[in-house]
Parts: C-alpha cells; sequence; structure tokens
C-alpha cells in the first residue's frame, strides 16, 4: 500500500494506517509532462525518472562560523538539512590574538563537502548550484602570482591593533581596516608585495572563491565588503578617503559584487564537476535574509557567539553616532537593501565559559538553574571578554561579577550571566529606537543561545514586543540558500520564501515584568560603569 505525495492523480492504493509510506516527488517538469519518482515502491507507474536527472531544489549551502572557543564549517542541503559538519581549529599565537591556519580551513571545505554530498545520498551533478555564507571581517592577504599566503586569517575577534584603534577612531576595532594596516606595517612580505603591487586582500568569502574557482576569482560581494570598514556603503564603491588615510593600496582589493550573481563554476578539478556559484553572503546578512526582514523595519536578532541586532532600513543606509554599523544587506538585481547593526561580541561564548568552569553541566542547563531561582540576589555580571560595543563603545572594559555575598549559589550566577546578555541587546534596541526610528511588533531570533527560554522571554518582556524563534538556529545558512536559490529560479519570488519560514514559538510580554525589571537594569548599568577601562 503506497502514498505518492507529489502526484495529484496516482493510482497507487491509499496508505492505511500502519502502512509503509512512500513518496513521488517532481523531479523535473517539460511542457504538459510531469515526470515522477517514487522512492521505494516498486510497482510505481509513473512516468519514469531519467539516469542523470537536473533536481532543481538541491542546493549546497556552506557557511564558516567561527566561536570563541571554537569555529565550525557547516554544510546543508535542501531546506536546511545539517548533513556535515567539522571543527576548524583556532589559534592564539599571543594575548589578544585570534587566527585560523588558511591552509587547514581549505582541506577543511573540501572534507566538508564530500561528506554532505556522500551523506544525503546525492551526487554532484544533481545539485543545481553553491551558495556561501562565511563570518565577516576576517581576513588573510596572498601573493598575485603564487596565490602564497603571507600570514594565517586574522578573525574579525583579533584586537593586535588596539593601539592603532586607539590612535584613530574606536568604531574601528571590529572592522578589518586597523587589522589590515597592522599587517602591511608588521609582515615584511606583505609590505613588499604590495609595494610592488603583488599583494592580494581578501576576506574568508574572497579566499574561498579565489581557491574553489583556481585563482580566476578575486571578488567579494557589497554584503561582505560593507563590513570590513573600508568600503563606503553611501557611494557603493571602496572609499578612497579610507585607502588614502590608512594608506592602503586600492589594487590589493577585491571588485565588489552583487550578493546573488553568477560567480562562475567551482574548477572541475577540485570535485570533479563544474558546480554553479551563485551566491556569497555575509552572515548576518544572510541571517536578516533567512528570516524573511524583508520590509522596512523589520528586525531580527542572532544569539551567537555574539550578538547581532540587525534593522532592515531599506533603500537608505543609516549614519550612526553610538556606533551602529551602516551596511548593506544584500544587493540582487536592482534591489539595495540597507541594514543598521548593533553588536555585543560575547553571547553563546559566556555561556560557553559557564559550561566549561563547572557552573552548568550544559548549555541547555542555564535556563533550568536561572529560574530555579526567583532573581540573581543583587549580583549582577558584566557580559565584557572582548570590550563593551554600541551604546557604550569601551573595548578595555572587562567581564566580572558584582555583588556577591554569602548567600549567592552558582544558580544566581547563571541568571545574572543571561540576564547580562538580554540587558546588551535591550541597550542595542533601545539605540535603534533612538537612532533610526524603529518601532516594530515583533523580532525574530536565531542563533543557538536563542534556544534559551529564559533568555527570549525576558528579551519579549524587556522590549515589550513578541519575539519569534524560528525551527532552525541556522538563519545564516537557509539565508545564503534561499537567495541562491530565487537567483537559480527554485524559488520565483520572496513570497514563496515566507511561506517556508517556520515558527517554533512566539514569546508574548508577561505583565509587569518590565516594571519590575526597570530597577534592575538601572542598578546592573551602574554596575558596568566599574568595569570601564580596565585594560
Amino acid at each position: 500500500m503506497y502514498r505518492c505525495s507529489g502526484d495529484p492523480e496516482c493510482t497507487n492504493v491509499p496508505l492505511l494506517r500502519g502502512a509503509r509510506m512512500y513518496q513521488c516527488t517532481v523531479a523535473q517538469e517539460t511542457p504538459n509532462v510531469p515526470m515522477y519518482h517514487c522512492s521505494g515502491n516498486p510497482e510505481c507507474t509513473n512516468v519514469p525518472l531519467p539516469r542523470t536527472p537536473r533536481m532543481q531544489w538541491r542546493i549546497i549551502w556552506i557557511r564558516l562560523k567561527a566561536g570563541h572557543f571554537d569555529s565550525k564549517i557547516r554544510m546543508h542541503v535542501d531546506l536546511g538539512c545539517t548533513v556535515s559538519t567539522a571543527q576548524v581549529e583556532l589559534l592564539y599565537p599571543e594575548t589578544g590574538r585570534e587566527e585560523i591556519d588558511p591552509e587547514k580551513l581549505w582541506s577543511t571545505v573540501l572534507k566538508v563537502v564530500r561528506a554532505a554530498v556522500q551523506n544525503a545520498g546525492v551526487s554532484l551533478n544533481q545539485v543545481t548550484c553553491l551558495g556561501i555564507s562565511t563570518q565577516r571581517s576576517t581576513f588573510t592577504t596572498w601573493h598575485k602570482d603564487t596565490g602564497k599566503t603571507f600570514h594565517n586569517f586574522i578573525t574579525w575577534k583579533d584586537i593586535r591593533s588596539d593601539g592603532l584603534v586607539r590612535d584613530w577612531n574606536n568604531s574601528y576595532t571590529m572592522m578589518v581596516t586597523m587589522r589590515l594596516v597592522w599587517a602591511l606595517q608588521h609582515v615584511e612580505s606583505l609590505k613588499e608585495a604590495a609595494s610592488q603591487g603583488q599583494a592580494m586582500f581578501g576576506t574568508v568569502d574572497t579566499w574561498l572563491l579565489y581557491r574553489l574557482t583556481a585563482g580566476r576569482l578575486h571578488v567579494t560581494d557589497v554584503s561582505n565588503a560593507s563590513a570590513t570598514g573600508m568600503y563606503d556603503p553611501f557611494t557603493m564603491d571602496w572609499g578612497s578617503w579610507a585607502l588614502q588615510l590608512f594608506n592602503i593600496p586600492g589594487n590589493m582589493l577585491p571588485k565588489v559584487c552583487d550578493t546573488a550573481a553568477n560567480f562562475g563554476v567551482v574548477d572541475p578539478g577540485i570535485f570533479g564537476t563544474a558546480l554553479a556559484i551563485r551566491c556569497s553572503m555575509a552572515d548576518q546578512a544572510a541571517s536578516l535574509f533567512g528570516s524573511c526582514c524583508f520590509q522596512k523595519g523589520d528586525v531580527k536578532v542572532t544569539m551567537g557567539t555574539g550578538t547581532f541586532i540587525n534593522l532592515n532600513t531599506g533603500k537608505t543606509p543609516h549614519a550612526s553616532v553610538a556606533g551602529l554599523y551602516p551596511l548593506v544587506g544584500w544587493r540582487y538585481k536592482d534591489e539595495i537593501v540597507y541594514v543598521a547593526e548593533g553588536s555585543s561580541n560575547d553571547t553563546g561564548s559566556l555561556v560557553k565559559w559557564a559550561q566549561h568552569v563547572g557552573f552548568v553541566n550544559t548549555p541547555a542547563e542555564s535556563a533550568e538553574q536561572a529560574l530555579s531561582v526567583k532573581d540573581s540576589d543583587g549580583v549582577f555580571f558584566v557580559p565584557a571578554f572582548n570590550g563593551l560595543q554600541a551604546p557604550i563603545n569601551d573595548y578595555q572594559a572587562a567581564a566580572g561579577f558584582i555583588g556577591l555575598k554569602p548567600t549567592t549559589s552558582k544558580h544566581h550566577m547563571v541568571r545574572a550571566i543571561l540576564e547580562s546578555l538580554v540587558f546588551r541587546v535591550v541597550q542595542l534596541y533601545d539605540t535603534l529606537q533612538q537612532e533610526a526610528g524603529c518601532d516594530c511588533s515583533l523580532i525574530r531570533v536565531d542563533g543557538g543561545v536563542s534556544h534559551n527560554d529564559f533568555v527570549c522571554q525576558l528579551l519579549a518582556d524587556l522590549i515589550e514586543i513578541k519575539v519569534e524563534r524560528s525551527t532552525s538556529t541556522e538563519m545564516s545558512v537557509l539565508g545564503v540558500g534561499f537567495l541562491a536559490g530565487l537567483y537559480s529560479g527554485v524559488w520565483k519570488s520572496k513570497e514563496e520564501l515566507c511561506q517556508l519560514r517556520k515558527v517554533d514559538r512566539v514569546f508574548e510580554p508577561q505583565k509587569n515584568s518590565k516594571q519590575k525589571y526597570d530597577p534592575i537594569m538601572t542598578q546592573w548599568s551602574e554596575a558596568l560603569t566599574r568595569f570601564f577601562n580596565w585594560y
């Protein structure tokens, strides 16, 4: 007894309770001739599937993300099914420095792609296209002729250029600009090559595209370029003012492309087939797209290793005085979408730290511990392993507890940590409201920490609007897949994409919760000042 779910005219015997179910899925369509393949039914009478079909819904999505404790590459096929992951080692050669070995990253990418295809039970000939989403502002440089890198990837959390930042502008801490200036000043081989016009610069996306195309492409997209600090979102070009001011050779920078475009194909010598590359997108922009925040005023919060709050500002970039970043979300065909972003560098990294020191056995346990006590017993935590970002902008701030007393338990301390994560999001949201007139009725959340019910409920209570959590924590992977598929014709419109979004839970603001927390957050704000300029 079979049931074919893809063919409305299927004549197989209807499925009975307890019977085995087989799915009949559309493989391809030609005018007036739908072709189906029934998986598992040897007696299926539908039109036979060609031996090597072009299954248009298969898209490979690669995401590279790096956290404070580890880095991972995730590989997805179709609608967000993780089929392969691998660790990428983070290197800490000196205090304040964080790096990734380029060759180890490359070998891991190859390993993950091959494993994903095998685990998904498909061949690369069946894949429509490849989409890439990477962390932003992590970069390396290499020789134009040999392709050999001059140094390891310097990650977005690396603070080796802190002295330069303080000399120039504190808002440049998270940007590439000052770290690239540091490399040009301190890496002799790079300095020499740059002076001869033989140096190439690239963030992770650029370098992966360069390697995947065997050196044919030296490009980035607008979302990654705008996060470097050298790209001007107001002119939509590399900022000549920045290049002149910091003496950065313009000829080492990649060409800036649309987010979804024909990036060519993967060199056949790598995977044995010329796989089309159709999208390259910065992780937070991809997360915004994956959350279906397509309208001006839409807001999403990603709570992963760090927290990023992104506001879709439509066709106009936002100029901030509080330290928010005016970024480009995506450029696709005739559409340019701008984003205002605020960030807090420490979120999931703090939960993992709490696990590392023995406060909790698993990250999921943190919510249970926080809810096991009625409050934090006057204990406050400052979440500043990597300083405090907007609207405070103190990168020398220290992390720590204040208000410990004999009655304090680890449950109080865990609750104080989780509360501090939410307080930082509230600060960022308030800043968006003040500067950009953000006034939404719903915030969409994703990232690993978004699966903490205590955090999501408290966020809804304090900003007094609904918080919607997706079933998937990997919105950046979904976003790049959506846009790659949209460009390739897998989906025809954003409305179709909205129908694919799956919601796990909506957290409604609880009555009187904000009133209770107002004095607590005021005290926490005072506690922050005790940790300013520590280093």
